[in-house]
């Protein structure tokens, strides 16, 4: 049976943490379709994607053999693992060295592989992360950033929400979705037909009760609890809002919203939830739902499983074997190779200005823990596709000396969409330790 206490808890965190941002909306959509429509605005938009694979990104399965100094990718054969991504080299942006010291990552940096702070399991996120920062920069839209996350069919099924790699703020951390259904119901519910929309209807009536209960007995607590309750109300009034946005622009969602087929009740891996996750992180973007996507595959966690792949080992085991010429890290690599070039395809599919969603988009891979388990952080690579309007280089290996932090790659994401910022989440005695130099990655940006 469920804890009704514990469920409502588990309802107000999770929305409060996901919907707060998008309280007031000043263009309700960010794409090509809703940029042309009377009064949604004309400008191009630019959207960023993180893709944070568990188990940490050894240099060796990216970096191309003989490659030691920076330099072009145009005559370089990518390693096996992101083989994939052969096609794209002159989008692809290959970065060694950047370190990730004080993070402390260990098995997970958690909150900290995106937040550039010291993480660590259960503990709190002690600021914003890169990615909500972001998604406050970048136009708003109903809902300015999305997290997903993918894991074993167990995980996903008990824990469809958890918070482990993005935050809003000191102690507020940001959920991400793992099971298709209920995104699906959340971002397409009221379009849809059939068991879905009545499933949509009914936890739409059952969230609207909570809030008006919530908000009218709220009033009568203690002042010291009425602020945190205060919260999770206003966590049921973000969701019931969103659903309210997301009804009044139906007819451009329906051109956008996933096929549901017999995966997204009946899947036989999880590999097929992790595809109708992409799917619908995919239709957020192009329909302009959202401009940040955060996708962790294994969570920000030590777990993960890829039965799908052929693979039957999964969780912590996978981060104690060594990932190159590994023909398991190898299929995952593939896998997480293929979904890059699945979101490349699908934004360059969609026009936008003189090219592309894609020619406006930065796809940001790396690990949420360094370069492999129990690391301490000296090494974190990173991979970018595409260049954001030609905010960054592309078509290149950049091979740094360890001495900047993942923080300045933050930073420099920042300057790309016009913040102008020296540093991310560093204070100067931080930087004084584990920083030698200032300001933004000279050698990422064009």
């Amino acid at each position: 049976m469920i804890n009704r206490r514990n469920m409502l808890h588990g309802l107000a965190a999770g929305v409060g943490a996901a919907f707060a941002p998008s309280t007031v909306t000043q263009r309700l959509l960010a794409s090509p379709a809703a940029a042309s429509s009377p009064g949604l605005g004309n400008t191009t938009p630019k959207r960023i994607v993180f893709f944070m694979q568990n188990q940490g990104f050894d240099p060796k399965t990216c970096i191309p053999s003989g490659m030691k100094h920076s330099g072009s990718l145009a005559k370089a054969k990518l390693p096996e693992p992101i083989s994939p991504l052969e096609p794209f080299k002159d989008r692809l942006h290959i970065i060694n060295g950047l370190h990730g010291l004080h993070t402390s990552p260990s098995h997970s940096a958690f909150f900290g592989a995106l937040g550039g702070y010291r993480g660590s399991d259960g503990v709190p996120p002690s600021a914003a992360t890169i990615d909500y920062e972001l998604s406050k920069v970048l136009p708003q839209t109903l809902l300015p950033h999305l997290c997903i996350g993918m894991d074993s069919i167990e995980n996903m099924t008990t824990k469809p929400t958890l918070a482990t790699l993005s935050a809003s703020g000191a102690g507020q951390p940001i959920f991400m979705h793992s099971n298709p259904n209920h995104l699906y119901q959340m971002l397409y519910g009221g379009i849809s037909s059939g068991d879905i929309r009545l499933q949509h209807e009914a936890r739409t009536s059952l969230m609207l009760q909570i809030e008006q209960f919530a908000a009218s007995k709220g009033r009568s607590l203690p002042a010291a609890d009425s602020q945190r309750y205060g919260q999770y109300v206003q966590g049921f009034k973000d969701a019931n809002a969103l659903r309210d946005r997301l009804g009044a622009v139906s007819d451009h969602l329906s051109k956008f919203a996933p096929t549901v087929d017999e995966r997204y009740a009946n899947p036989e891996f999880e590999t097929d939830w992790h595809d109708r996750l992409l799917d619908l992180g995919i239709s957020a973007l192009t329909s302009g739902i959202t401009n940040t996507l955060t996708i962790g595959s294994g969570r920000g966690e030590i777990f993960g499983a890829w039965k799908g792949l052929g693979i039957d080992q999964q969780g912590h085991n996978l981060g104690h074997m060594d990932q190159p010429d590994n023909p398991i890290w190898i299929k995952i690599r593939q896998y997480n190779s293929r979904m890059l070039v699945r979101i490349m395809e699908a934004l360059e599919s969609v026009p936008e200005g003189s090219g592309t969603m894609m020619d406006h988009t930065l796809i940001v891979y790396t690990s949420n823990n360094a370069d492999k388990q129990h690391t301490n952080g000296a090494n974190w690579p990173v991979m970018l596709l595409g260049n954001l309007d030609g905010a960054f280089k592309s078509g290149c290996f950049t091979q740094l000396d360890g001495k900047r932090p993942i923080n300045a790659l933050y930073a420099s994401l920042l300057r790309a969409v016009g913040q102008n910022v020296d540093r991310f989440n560093m204070d100067d005695k931080q930087a004084q330790k584990y920083d030698a130099g200032n300001g933004p990655l000279k050698e990422v940006l064009a």
